[in-house]
């Protein structure tokens, strides 16, 4: 791994099951994340996506690429366009800096209307078992 690699794209389908059922297992029952009326009665055109399954999906990008061994230090993301359901979410990264086996990692991850997510992640990656 090298300062200035490109990581993989990751496409992630943004559907009714993945927005509720991110939203339960984080245990936010705001209702804009569940039920399309009250979204709509609060403004929104439908449901959306909560901050920590785009967390946890930011998560599983990184650890995905650099392996088992990957141990997250850091994640620092902020939330832009929202993910809406029958969208598609595009993750992308770019190593920034290597200091010895720890990376930082620029991530975005845009959909159909803009970028949902943009942020750093620390990575740090072992060689194995001690």
């Amino acid at each position: 791994m090298r300062a200035g690699d490109e990581l993989p794209p990751l496409e992630v389908p943004i559907t009714r099951t993945l927005i509720v059922s991110g939203a339960i297992a984080s245990r936010d029952y705001q209702d804009v994340h569940h039920d399309a009326d009250l979204a709509r009665q609060k403004g929104s055109p439908d449901i959306f996506m909560n901050i920590l399954t785009t967390n946890g999906l930011v998560g599983r990008y990184i650890t995905d690429h650099f392996g088992p061994t990957a141990v997250l230090r850091k994640v620092a993301i902020r939330l832009g366009a929202p993910n809406y359901p029958g969208d598609t979410m595009v993750l992308t990264g770019r190593v920034e800096e290597i200091d010895g086996g720890t990376a930082t990692v620029r991530v975005t991850g845009a959909n159909g209307i803009g970028e949902h997510v943009t942020g750093t992640v620390t990575v740090t990656v072992s060689e194995g078992p001690a």
